[in-house]
């Protein structure tokens, strides 16, 4: 199965929810990579810090759209988690901050994104 096939496949089974969630993991594995590696492997560490700044970028934009329809105190908690995002990860590319928080507030999002096992209603 040639790659593009397995992507149109994907896109059509799978929802946004996962979709997200899925990207989230991405970025989250790169981040925990890029924690380990040496301080002077500059590349390593600022190309995941820069995919997860534009990750959270990307949704807090969408959330400040008018289209958007997630209700609007969520939006705006994911605004200001993207502002946080920007600011802190500013600081771990200065060396005064740690890729924890960032991987640990990733994780955090994760857990709402995972699927939710369904009650059973044969009983």
């Amino acid at each position: 199965m040639s790659l593009q096939a397995y992507q149109r496949a994907t896109t059509r089974v799978e929802d946004p929810r996962s979709t997200e969630y899925r990207l989230f993991a991405q970025v989250t594995r790169a981040l925990m990579r890029a924690a380990e590696v040496d301080r002077t492997d500059l590349a390593g560490r600022i190309d995941a810090l820069d995919w997860n700044r534009r990750l959270w970028s990307n949704l807090g934009a969408d959330c400040a759209s008018a289209e958007n329809g997630l209700p609007d105190q969520l939006r705006a908690s994911i605004i200001s988690l993207s502002l946080f995002v920007s600011k802190y990860t500013s600081s771990v590319m200065r060396g005064s901050g740690d890729f924890e928080v960032l991987i640990d507030l990733n994780r955090t999002i994760m857990q709402g994104l995972a699927p939710q096992s369904q009650p059973d209603t044969a009983a």
